[in-house]
């Protein structure tokens, strides 16, 4: 019975989780200088401490509803090949522990591009959450692509 930690974070009004393993730090949201000719999901950059952080909308990138205000906003940092990524959530206030006996397989009707990120769905205390892997979201091509973004940007 192996027992792991996961960051809780919101989309609308659904829970998703991510292995804190992957997450560099979280920090609240701020002003995001927006790029020109990007795709839809890339809200823009950051400037976090002196480093230029590509920003990604998980709510664009998994085509959730938009709702009202940034109030509770925040960015989940995650460093992938030595770079920086942050993905923009409605909410991220909790971490969790969840008992490997408590996640399920990734359901067999999540195909295609989608099965890669979704690591499983776990339980807890009644309720579902979708663990996703926050590194497989971006393909390697949108890596490069976010990447050339922080170099030219601020």
């Amino acid at each position: 019975m192996a027992e792991k930690q996961y960051v809780v974070f919101k989309l609308g009004n659904e829970k998703y989780c991510a292995d804190i393993v992957n997450v560099g730090s979280i920090t609240e949201f701020d002003t995001i200088t927006k790029v020109p000719n990007t795709p839809s999901y890339i809200e823009g950059v950051i400037n976090l401490r002196g480093e230029v952080i590509p920003i990604v909308s998980l709510k664009k990138r998994f085509n959730v509803t938009e709702s009202q205000g940034l109030q509770d906003a925040r960015i989940i940092i995650i460093t992938h090949d030595g770079k920086n990524v942050g993905f923009l959530v409605d909410d991220a206030s909790q971490v969790i522990r969840i008992d490997d006996e408590n996640i399920e397989p990734t359901p067999a009707i999540i195909a295609g591009e989608d099965r890669k990120y979704i690591s499983g769905v776990g339980k807890v205390d009644g309720a579902i959450v979708v663990l996703l892997d926050l590194i497989k979201i971006l393909s390697d091509s949108e890596l490069e692509a976010l990447d050339a973004i922080d170099k030219t940007s601020l």
